[in-house]
């Protein structure tokens, strides 16, 4: 039987990094590397993804946003839906825990897919603490 690979689940911080080349950039370029070689899974919640576009809008604007797009999905990463069991664990998360509601998407998404959640967001110490969560953390600056 073959070896399960590993997955790796990105959080808004995460992607942000990649994206405006932050410090936890080299660690999730290779990730991606890692991915497109097949050796990785990685995801993305699908609320993360508009997380990151409202967050690009908001700064650098709508052009920007569509950029960054573009750009993700060129990406080998898979984006999951949304979908009703994720939801609801998600308000479970959100329910129990001082985070917000999208990270408590990149929480179910990691759990879902028995992902390490890449991040560099303290938020997610009380659930990593827990034992809810694998943090795989990048620097922050």
């Amino acid at each position: 039987m073959a070896a399960e690979r590993a997955a790796f689940a990105l959080d808004s911080f995460a992607v942000l990094a990649y994206l405006d080349g932050e410090a936890g950039m080299p660690r999730v370029r290779a990730l991606l590397t890692e991915a497109r070689q097949g050796r990785v899974d990685v995801f993305l919640s699908l609320i993360n993804l508009g997380e990151v576009l409202y967050t690009v809008e908001r700064e650098r604007g709508l052009v920007a946003a569509q950029r960054a797009l573009a750009a993700l999905d060129q990406l080998p990463v898979q984006v999951l839906d949304a979908d009703r069991p994720t939801v609801l664990a998600a308000a479970h998360l959100k329910a129990q825990y001082p985070i917000s509601y999208a990270d408590a998407f990149a929480v179910a998404a990691a759990r879902a897919q028995r992902a390490v959640l890449v991040t560099g967001d303290p938020e997610f110490r009380p659930l990593a603490k827990a034992g809810l969560v694998e943090i795989d953390w990048l620097p922050r600056g």
